[in-house]
């Protein structure tokens, strides 16, 4: 047997992904979404939240790619849900090069082997970004993002990141990470998101256009 509709009976099948936005009936600004960022009185109405702007951050009768999400993620859970992923690929990451005395720092007289220290960061980035992806394709959500309520989403429809969206969103994140200014850099792109306005993008966001929700 089929799930497939009949033909012409004008249904379609279901979504596969159950966070990916829908129009609602009479389209985007029809009454009765369910969400704050298309309702009169929400935070894009012209409310406090955007400066009291009709029409939101996008002009009068703007369309708002927020609309049918969920409320953006505080910058500070996120944060936190950063540090956690960060202690949990680096263990992987240390038990992995322990055993090969492959360390970031090894001093030997006057020298230090530059070496172990390159090894560690190509393995380093590997993880980090073979795990942030797959986790982000799979369901949108980290380890540390599932555990404090968030995931991410694609800004134009609401779903998970695609491999490609999800493959440049890790990269911009990590590769800076484990080969250079690991503490600034995660400061710096992580932390643009306590500042950006409208959707609290981090510079990883912005480079795969993709905000983080909450996800309870």
């Amino acid at each position: 047997m089929t799930t497939e509709p009949p033909p012409g009976s004008g249904r379609q099948p279901p979504d596969d992904d159950p966070f990916k936005k829908h129009t609602p009936p009479g389209g985007p600004g029809a009454p009765g979404t369910g969400s704050p960022y298309d309702t009169p009185g929400g935070p894009y109405d012209g409310g406090p939240h955007d400066g009291g702007r009709p029409g939101g951050p996008y002009g009068p009768g703007s369309a708002d790619p927020l609309a049918g999400m969920p409320p953006l993620a505080d910058s500070g859970r996120r944060t936190l849900a950063r540090v956690i992923d960060m202690l949990l690929v680096g263990v992987v990451v240390w038990l992995l090069t322990w055993p090969f005395g492959v360390s970031e720092y090894n001093v030997d007289g006057d020298r230090i082997n530059v070496g172990n220290s390159f090894g560690q960061s190509v393995i380093a980035a590997v993880l980090y970004i073979g795990y942030d992806t797959f986790m982000t394709v799979r369901s949108g959500q980290t380890l540390g993002k599932k555990w404090l309520g968030m995931r991410v989403a694609d800004l134009g429809n609401g779903a998970n990141p695609s491999v490609q969206t999800a493959l440049i969103r890790a990269a911009v994140l990590w590769l800076p990470f484990a080969f250079c200014c690991a503490c600034v850099w995660t400061a710096i792109s992580g932390g643009w998101s306590f500042f950006d306005r409208p959707y609290k993008q981090g510079l990883h966001d912005k480079a795969a256009k993709t905000v983080v929700v909450s996800s309870r």
